[in-house]
């Protein structure tokens, strides 16, 4: 399986990357963002590009791959909502735009959020537009299309945030981590099983289109013999 990732500098994405390395079924893995993941694999390739909104000038670079993990994205605190749409719902769609048109078999995986809103109506700014990103990969013809939603989620393996205010969260809470995942199984997610899940869901399918916490948590445990 051949693998791109979009935003493989951040938490999620570090932790996606992980995994697609580690998998002896990946046979390639390449990312794209705006700065290089410093990470040196000889399954990995690196694409980076000064603006994400425009693939017209690398998009046979994009072609022949099996699966798009998208883990891109950023904090709406503070942001105005049209630059967060900008970023949020605006890059996805025009990656997938792309990517739809030369890997018409590949499965997208989209990182949303837990109650992201699909109706795009509601009063959560983040929320609508997480929805609006949501829909805009859905619309398009890939084999396979998913939302993860995860709520909390725990890096393992030495992974952090870039995001100082979350780092310093994660530094707080790191003690209380398990007795968090025994009292809310629901709402806690790993950075290893968000990979894990990736890659299983783009070879074997999942029963929901969108996928919470709980969802996450089975789909990384599924294996070559227990049914999707």
């Amino acid at each position: 399986m051949k693998v791109i990732i979009f935003g493989a500098t951040g938490m999620i994405g570090q932790g996606v990357l992980r995994e697609c390395l580690l998998d002896p079924g990946v046979e390639s893995v390449l990312t794209v963002g705006r700065r290089a993941t410093g990470k040196e694999h000889e399954k990995l390739h690196e694409l980076v590009l000064a603006d994400l909104h425009d693939y017209s000038s690398v998009a046979n670079k994009l072609a022949g791959y099996d699966a798009c993990f998208f883990c891109l994205g950023v904090a709406s605190a503070g942001m105005k909502e049209d630059d967060y749409r900008s970023i949020t719902r605006d890059i996805p769609a025009a990656a997938g735009q792309v990517l739809a048109e030369r890997n018409p078999g590949m499965t997208f995986v989209f990182v949303s959020g837990r109650s992201t809103d699909s109706s795009e109506k509601g009063p959560v700014m983040w929320a609508r537009v997480k929805g609006a990103a949501e829909n805009a990969i859905f619309a398009l013809p890939f084999k396979g299309k998913f939302a993860f939603r995860p709520g909390f989620i725990q890096p393992l393996h030495g992974i952090q945030s870039r995001t100082p205010l979350y780092r310093f969260f994660y530094v707080l809470l790191g003690p209380l981590m398990p007795a968090l995942r025994a009292l809310f199984p629901s709402s806690v997610s790993t950075t290893e099983q968000i990979g894990r899940a990736m890659l299983n869901v783009s070879r074997r399918g999942y029963p929901k289109a969108i996928l919470e916490t709980a969802d996450i948590e089975a789909a990384a445990k599924l294996d070559a013999t227990s049914p999707a």
